[in-house]
């Protein structure tokens, strides 16, 4: 490890929990209600297909894939380095074997190629990582997503972090010149390191899911965020909306909790403070809760592939349809999120709830074309 970084904390570790409003709760406890709400009407309604408006339509032309970009930094010890090593390789198991992303869009960058010469495609310094980015960028579709995900240390030095890597570390700057070449492409940039909450205020921007494991650049121990984020796609436990699927902010909720739990069993004080931004206000948030700020974008973005390794279409028509129809409606549940404040509260829960029961006749109609339902 380089730099002035602390000595990192171990692996385990426990929770102490975060406080939240009262009335926070509230508005979470308004919206399980909804959401199972929802989830009854569709279990009593019969599967039909709705059609969807001329906007709609031209909102969701076009299918939707995700790309994936693991990186893997310097461990500074055999056993970080393994570690940082594992948590990639099970996110990268899970994209393929639960979420329907081909190995050939997930592009493994890691100190050690050696480790696993069959998935790390080269060592993870700065030209290689340039590389991958210009690489992407030539080869996304305009509406391809991009997740980024980062495993290893940061440093926070004369008021500027890094993640490092071999050879010269990278800091936030370097890394918004490489998204820059992505366009507006939506993007999930991840970084788990420690002392990595200024990358949140360097990378925001629109269409952009920035989340780092610290909110600031002083919490200089070993992260556990990255173990429990990857965790939420590999295990059962973080699908809230009970949709079958992980949205990004679902793991980043989930992950939030574990860690919190950790800390408090271990009986340690909190050393890591995780945020998310998705509003390209450049201010990370905790609150969960509170669906005026940060959190919209974020429950829209999903590991998905509409299509095979080399984008040839392998969903039916009509299924493909399907899921560009339940986009659609998942955009208009964000755009409602977006504008809640200026709606009185009656309305916004009136039609927050006339989107959700559309949204669980839409996953049932999938689960019934995919043969799961």
């Amino acid at each position: 490890m380089k730099g002035d970084a602390a000595r990192p904390a171990p692996l385990a570790g426990a929770r102490r929990a975060v406080a939240h409003p009262v009335a926070s709760r509230l508005r979470s406890a308004t919206l399980t209600a909804l959401i199972a709400t929802a989830q009854a009407l569709a279990t009593l309604l019969p599967p039909t297909l709705h059609a969807q408006s001329t906007q709609d339509a031209r909102n969701t032309q076009g299918a939707r894939n995700t790309h994936i970009l693991l990186i893997s930094g310097l461990g500074g010890d055999p056993e970080y380095t393994e570690a940082f090593h594992g948590w990639l390789s099970r996110f990268a198991d899970a994209a393929t074997e639960q979420h329907g992303v081909p190995a050939a869009r997930i592009t493994y960058l890691g100190e050690k190629t050696e480790l696993d010469p069959t998935r790390i495609r080269a060592r993870s310094t700065g030209e290689n990582i340039r590389a991958a980015f210009e690489e992407l960028g030539g080869s996304m579709a305009p509406r391809d997503e991009l997740v980024v995900l980062l495993a290893g240390h940061g440093t926070f030095r004369d008021g500027t972090a890094r993640f490092n890597i071999p050879g010269p570390d990278l800091t936030p700057d370097d890394w918004s010149a490489m998204l820059a070449g992505l366009g507006d492409r939506r993007i999930t940039f991840v970084n788990t390191a420690s002392a990595s909450g200024p990358f949140i205020e360097a990378l925001s921007g629109p269409n952009r899911t920035i989340i780092t494991a610290t909110r600031s650049g002083r919490e200089r121990n070993l992260t556990r965020f990255g173990l429990h984020f990857v965790d939420a796609f590999a295990n059962e436990g973080a699908d809230v909306d009970r949709d079958e699927r992980i949205s990004m902010f679902e793991a980043f909720g989930y992950a939030l909790r574990e860690v919190e739990r950790q800390y408090e069993g271990d009986n340690q004080l909190l050393t890591e403070h995780a945020m998310l931004d998705d509003n390209g206000d450049g201010d990370g948030s905790r609150e969960l809760d509170d669906f005026d700020g940060d959190g919209a974008l974020a429950r829209t973005v999903f590991l998905a592939s509409a299509g095979g390794p080399a984008g040839e279409a392998v969903v039916p028509p009509a299924l493909r349809a399907l899921y560009e129809e339940k986009a659609a409606i998942e955009a208009r549940i964000a755009e409602l999120r977006r504008v809640k404040a200026q709606l009185p509260i009656e309305r916004y829960e009136d039609e927050l709830e006339t989107l959700l029961v559309e949204l669980a006749l839409k996953n049932r109609e999938i689960r019934a074309a995919e043969g799961s339902g």
